[in-house]
């Protein structure tokens, strides 16, 4: 049984297929708006980033941002997608308070980028294309405040003409774990670009997931969206939920209705929030103030040679050092990570040991503490040569966690090999010192010696017992072979 068909829904009337697809929103990096210069930061007071083409007024011409067409390119390229040269921007109409202007300019039947894919990895080690259907470029609408007064609602119109990146993907996803596995593809894919920052608990990247049941081969069924997730875990909650609740619905003797529905975190459930539109609902026509948008080919092949090596890339580049593909995919999913892991190995560590020590101890402590790598207190170099003084049986591990706890805490920025030799941690090799330490041990545990001979798999006791004689300094490889020898064990073949 594949990871795939694992994943059916158990119904009354036997198994069900989640069928997914996405629209995802993200936001352009840019300084500036899509057809206006209003500043896009952040957190700014409300409708102090408004200009007059955002605000809508008579009169206004909207001007397209350069860079944001540069960027949507860029990602489209990153997406492995068709560039098109010639594409239309459209007026989108529909009313909503914070949409000053009545219509929405977006694309729709020529959009900037076609086809592309993304390839997602499992956790079951499946790798899984997700066809790319479309990107598109369009401004974003303003913000509707409804709990600033009792009986008012305000508009902040600074997001208002903010440029997004629509990304459309083909229904390829079949469970919750795909389809938050693709926006965390997506989001390393964009972040590694540096055409979004991803940040989602920000709004600059959120999801319409639109989900449907059928059974298992058959044709598609009536699909619900579920509007603007900002989460990989909301993401997994609302296609569970909403394809449960579509299953009930059928198996009851019910019809889907297509609709928006919006998914309630805090319940873990979605809600209805209006029937779903269709695209001759919004009245859709060529916006009459703006030129159909030319690239020119020679431009399209500098931005492509332009992009960095991408996660796909790194991850097999790194499993050519010899790290599995688990290891690989955990490094890349995060930019600065991978970055991180390169600069250990810049500094001399080997991959497969800098790896282990990463996700063994590093990761670990990062998590408990609430820190990411970019926030850590230990540098990529610290680490490294923590690494290295391992490998050339410097210290032991055990003394290797001492120097990370040492400089976690006292952050001394001292090369690591003079803090081992200035608070004396330096691994014990002398064979004479551990011999004696052997003996000590042996002759004060007399029964043990001879359950460790009728079981030598006891002999891990005596190993645990000369290291805390040697505070952790002695040779854990020199340590093992004169307890075998001493006790007349094996060596293992």
């Amino acid at each position: 049984m594949s990871a795939r068909s694992a994943k059916l829904i158990k119904g009354s009337t036997g198994d069900w297929e989640i069928v997914i697809g996405m629209e995802v929103h993200a936001q352009v990096l840019s300084q500036s708006k899509l057809f206006s210069g209003a500043a896009t930061a952040f957190g700014a007071e409300p409708n102090e980033q408004v200009s007059f083409v955002d605000a809508a007024m008579p009169g206004m011409l909207p001007v397209i941002n350069e860079k944001c067409v540069e960027h949507a390119v860029r990602t489209g390229l990153g997406l492995k997608a068709k560039i098109n040269l010639t594409s239309v921007f459209d007026r989108k109409n529909y009313f909503y308070p914070d949409l000053p202007a009545g219509y929405q300019i977006s694309q729709y039947k020529n959009p900037i980028v076609g086809e592309g894919e993304v390839t997602i990895d499992l956790p079951s080690g499946e790798s899984i294309p997700v066809g790319i259907e479309r990107l598109h470029l369009e401004q974003d609408a303003g913000k509707s405040l409804h709990d600033q007064h009792p009986d008012h609602s305000y508009l902040d119109l600074n997001r208002a003409g903010v440029a997004l990146m629509e990304i459309v993907t083909r229904p390829d996803m079949r469970s919750s774990e795909e389809a938050a596995a693709f926006l965390r593809k997506l989001r390393a894919i964009v972040r590694y670009l540096g055409t979004c920052d991803g940040n989602m608990d920000e709004g600059s990247m959120r999801a319409d997931v639109n989900v449907s049941v059928r059974k298992p081969g058959a044709e598609l069924g009536t699909r619900c969206e579920i509007k603007n997730v900002n989460s990989m875990r909301f993401i997994a909650q609302a296609v569970e939920f909403e394809a449960r609740r579509q299953v009930d619905i059928i198996e009851s003797g019910g019809s889907i209705r297509q609709e928006t529905r919006l998914f309630d975190s805090r319940a873990g459930e979605t809600r209805s929030m209006r029937s779903k539109e269709e695209a001759h609902d919004y009245r859709y026509f060529p916006d009459p103030d703006l030129l159909p948008l030319v690239l020119d080919a020679a431009w399209v092949e500098h931005i492509k040679a332009s992009l960095p090596e991408l996660p796909d890339e790194k991850k097999a580049r790194f499993m050519a050092l010899g790290l599995s593909a688990y290891d690989a995919s955990v490094l890349v999913a995060e930019k600065e990570t991978a970055d991180y892991f390169e600069a250990m190995l810049a500094a001399g560590a080997e991959a497969k040991a800098a790896v282990n020590w990463l996700n063994n101890e590093y990761f670990g402590r990062l998590n408990k503490a609430g820190l990411t790598i970019t926030s850590g207190p230990v540098s990529a170099k610290a680490n490294a040569e923590i690494v290295i003084m391992v490998a050339e049986n410097l210290i032991s591990g055990k003394l290797a966690k001492d120097v990370l706890d040492i400089e976690w805490s006292e952050k001394t920025g001292a090369p690591r090999q003079k803090i081992v030799e200035a608070r004396g941690m330096k691994q014990v090799t002398d064979t004479s010192a551990i011999e004696k330490a052997v003996d000590a041990v042996i002759a004060a545990n007399p029964d043990k010696v001879a359950e460790a001979k009728a079981k030598p798999k006891l002999a891990g006791w005596f190993v645990g017992q000369v290291m805390k004689q040697t505070g952790g300094k002695a040779n854990p490889a020199a340590v093992n072979a004169i307890l075998k020898a001493r006790l007349g064990l094996p060596e293992e073949g």
